[in-house]
């Protein structure tokens, strides 16, 4: 059974960065892309950023030149990483991580993300 497990959340100053990981336990095959997605409270899930098979990369306006999106796959192990920078109150939610396979999404819980002004 495949699960993802995200870490690295917390409290941070506005202007302070965090890098966040999800860790991929079992196997999967066939990935399409591997994703980031944020809720802050009251508002509907929003894609922060996501990569493809082929390395592309694609990022929404408001965390473009501040967040990068990386992978790895070591022996079997899949990680996506979520380095933030420059982060700002607005950046505030919980994250999830997200990958996409050509049958299935799986989803990790969510780590929480909160900025202090």
């Amino acid at each position: 059974q495949v699960q993802l497990v995200e870490s690295g959340g917390g409290l941070v100053q506005a202007g302070g960065s965090l890098r966040l990981s999800c860790a991929a336990s079992g196997s999967i095959f066939s990935i399409n892309r591997r994703a980031w997605y944020r809720q802050a409270p009251g508002k509907q899930r929003e894609l922060v950023a996501e990569i493809t098979s082929g390395g592309s990369t694609n990022y929404a306006d408001s965390v473009k030149g501040r967040f990068t999106i990386s992978r790895s796959r070591d022996n079997g192990k899949i990680t996506v990483y979520l380095q933030m920078n420059s982060l700002k109150p607005e950046d505030t939610a919980v994250y999830y991580c997200s990958i996409v396979t050509t049958s299935t999404d799986y989803w990790g819980q969510g780590t929480q993300v909160t900025v202090s002004s």
